[in-house]
């Protein structure tokens, strides 16, 4: 059974799109991740042009992490003074993000930047977590009793205005979650993603956050900065298919919960490892479908005025 969507002007498969919806919510429970990683790409895939897309799939994004931080706080693993810094960060990266992403629009360029935006990104951090999960399993299994260090002091934890964050039990500089909360935020805006993927990985190594409560306040970060970017692509740049939107969410929801029992039964080596693997895996997706030729090389489009 297909719907048509009015945004994106193109006709898909209803199950097709709740099993979607249902993935992303999965991977959002269990990595601590918005899954716009994925879903922008597959989105993509399937016909719906990069501008809808992007903007889509950071609504979809904000259902899934809202369910699993609904799960993770019952579980009280939570940093709500981390996320909040991050948020600040990330509500001034989102707005200059979708400005350039209008910017972008206007001169034509956003698709080509979309894709080559995730084949860097993705194949350099897929690659990146797949090796540092693989090394950190052989060490497991090498000393299972032995225990390592969260994280190493570089010159960043030397950065002024240093925060207590008593949950993580960690005493930094509040500038380093700050920039990385900007960071995010941006490429939010411009790629549709939550950032989880970016965003657990550094506050596990680079901040040095316990990995059990790097999950529920990455997915808090996620909700809230992408709430902001789907109000501001709907209002600016007129990129949100709420019908579209509706049904991703519908499966997004359900997954969210399934994906959060899981987390709680992996080790952090065997969910980096599994993140990694997935993240590459979309990376080089995403390039091959890059350099492949369209199906049709030329296509009508009507032009702004």
């Amino acid at each position: 059974m297909s719907l048509y969507l009015p945004i994106a002007e193109i006709a898909l498969s209803i199950p097709l799109l709740l099993l979607l919806g249902g993935v992303i919510g999965l991977l959002s429970g269990m990595f601590g991740v918005g899954g716009g990683f994925l879903l922008t790409p597959l989105l993509i895939f399937l016909g719906v042009p990069a501008p809808v897309a992007v903007g889509t799939g950071a609504n979809q994004v904000v259902a899934s992490s809202v369910s699993g931080v609904l799960a993770h706080w019952r579980r009280g693993n939570v940093d709500v003074m981390m996320a909040g810094v991050l948020v600040a960060g990330g509500l001034v990266g989102a707005g200059f993000g979708v400005w350039l992403f209008a910017l972008l629009r206007r001169v034509g360029q956003v698709d080509l930047v979309i894709s080559l935006s995730y084949v860097l990104l993705l194949g350099t951090l897929g690659a990146m977590m797949l090796a540092e999960g693989i090394r950190a399993y052989r060490r497991l299994r090498s000393a299972p009793g032995r225990l390592t260090k969260l994280h190493t002091h570089y010159l960043v934890h030397r950065l002024p205005l240093k925060m207590r964050f008593r949950k993580s039990r960690l005493y930094i500089s509040a500038l380093l979650p700050l920039g990385l909360g900007l960071v995010i935020g941006i490429m939010t805006a411009i790629m549709g993603v939550g950032g989880g993927f970016l965003l657990v990985p550094a506050m596990i190594y680079l901040i040095g956050m316990p990995t059990v409560t790097t999950v529920g306040t990455s997915l808090l970060q996620i909700s809230i900065v992408g709430s902001a970017v789907t109000f501001l692509q709907a209002t600016s740049n007129q990129t949100v298919d709420i019908v579209l939107a509706v049904i991703l969410i519908l499966g997004g929801v359900v997954g969210a919960q399934i994906g959060a029992l899981f987390a709680g039964k992996l080790r952090g080596d065997q969910i980096r490892i599994m993140l990694g693997l997935i993240v590459l895996a979309v990376g080089i997706a995403v390039a091959v479908d890059l350099v492949l030729p369209p199906a049709d090389l030329y296509i009508l489009t009507p032009v702004a005025g």
